[in-house]
């Protein structure tokens, strides 16, 4: 198998590979302990799916992509499957409806659950008699990736899901309240000239990472944390939303047409918002989240300012330490940019957790990239129009899944995730 993808190499420099697998496979139902059945099979919205179909898709992954390919007369828990629970890599076959997920009242929770221990069997059986397989490693890296990422879907979605309950529940009633000191807003200069960003040769690596390449870049300003809740306060009170010359037109007829007139889960108020722990207090200190990218790019422009490139922000990160507000600290929202403090985080905080971070760039291929071969070139080349890339990981990002210059994406009006901004400026 040829790709551009890079595993950690081969399974015989990964020993560790079938025990990683288990914990990524705990973790998934880990985060589904909190909720009730009730909370698993609700859709509140076509973006979001019900957590109990995250946890049968991560599985139907595995049996698609390898058991099915290295397992001779594998047998398939239930071949209906196949149908159900496939997302949309239409070379395997054609899929349920995504706006429709929610519908599905069976297979159960219970069944589920079940068609993930049959997965795990024989995966587990597969890596131990295969230790020595790097295509395998390969594949089983790409899955356990793959897999994280619906981990983090799985926060925002329920979030979003337990939101439109008038009763404002939480997923955890032991996250508490969000403190910690603010840091002053500063801008940090960083050289231009020409620089390379994309995936450096060592680990695991998406293909739209790739390849390695040269830009050019004008002399630039990085602001050194994100924009806060009392920054985009002063944007609202100033009639951020009533004045058409900040946005962009689609921007504009989106808000038009949505009433947008705050970020998603602000109170009315304006004085608290909702939050995987419930209810909570609006701390002006804290990073604003859940913007969309014409949100944050009106906010930038009535700031004077500007969203950054994703080459400014990769070359600003440079080889920065993946450390910050990630999903292993637990708070589950993010803090204040003095909230944490890491060895070797330079002048910028917040590069990595808290909010994913608009860029100014549209999310296009990288010169000379070449997806992968086969029905895994659908992951991710083929979303390349019409999506704006982010940059950083949020506060529900494992911590091992994110890098500087792993690129995140999203439509332009996507409001259900962590996403925020960081402001730049030319120097």
């Amino acid at each position: 198998m040829t790709s551009a993808l890079q595993p950690d190499s081969g399974a015989e420099q990964n020993p560790a590979l079938a025990s990683l697998y288990g914990q990524v496979r705990r973790r998934s139902v880990a985060l589904c302990a909190p909720l009730a059945v009730e909370d698993m099979v609700v859709q509140s919205m076509p973006d979001t799916s019900p957590s109990k179909w995250h946890l049968a898709h991560v599985s139907w992954f595995f049996e698609r992509f390898i058991l099915s390919q290295y397992v001779d007369d594998y047998p398939s828990f239930n071949p209906k499957f196949d149908f159900l629970f496939n997302s949309y890599y239409f070379t395997v076959g054609q899929m349920h409806q995504r706006p429709r997920r929610g519908l599905l009242s069976r297979p159960t929770v219970s069944e589920v659950l079940e068609y993930r221990r049959h997965v795990d069997g024989h995966m587990q059986a597969l890596l131990e008699t295969h230790p020595g397989d790097p295509d395998l490693a390969f594949l089983v890296t790409l899955g356990l990736n793959h897999e994280q990422q619906h981990q983090e879907l799985m926060l925002t979605d329920i979030k979003h899901v337990l939101a439109q309950n008038p009763l404002k529940p939480a997923y955890r009633g032991d996250l508490g309240e969000f403190s910690g000191a603010g840091i002053k807003l500063d801008f940090v200069s960083f050289p231009g000239g020409e620089q390379q960003i994309g995936a450096r040769e060592e680990g695991f690596v998406f293909d739209n990472e790739t390849p390695r390449h040269r830009v050019l870049l004008a002399d630039f300003q990085l602001a050194n944390r994100l924009v806060t809740n009392g920054e985009y306060l002063t944007f609202l009170s100033d009639g951020g939303y009533s004045k058409p010359e900040l946005w962009l037109s689609d921007g504009w007829s989106t808000v038009q047409s949505q009433q947008w007139r705050r970020p998603m889960y602000w109170s009315e108020s304006l004085d608290s918002e909702f939050s995987l722990g419930g209810e909570v207090a609006l701390n002006p200190d804290t990073p604003v989240s859940h913007l969309s990218f014409y949100e944050a790019d009106a906010f930038a422009r009535w700031a004077g300012a500007r969203l950054p490139s994703e080459a400014e922000w990769e070359v600003a990160a440079g080889t920065s330490p993946v450390a910050g507000n990630l999903v292993e600290h637990d708070h589950l929202h993010p803090l204040p940019a003095g909230a944490l403090q890491h060895p070797g985080q330079g002048p910028l905080h917040q590069l990595f957790g808290d909010a994913w971070e608009w860029t100014a760039s549209s999310y296009s291929s990288y010169p000379g990239f070449k997806p992968l071969e086969g029905s895994l070139g659908e992951y991710n080349g083929k979303f390349m129009c019409n999506q704006m890339v982010l940059r950083g990981g949020s506060c529900v990002s494992p911590a091992a899944h994110v890098r500087a210059s792993y690129r995140n994406f999203f439509y332009p009006d996507a409001r259900w995730q962590f996403t925020g901004l960081r402001l730049a400026r030319d120097a």
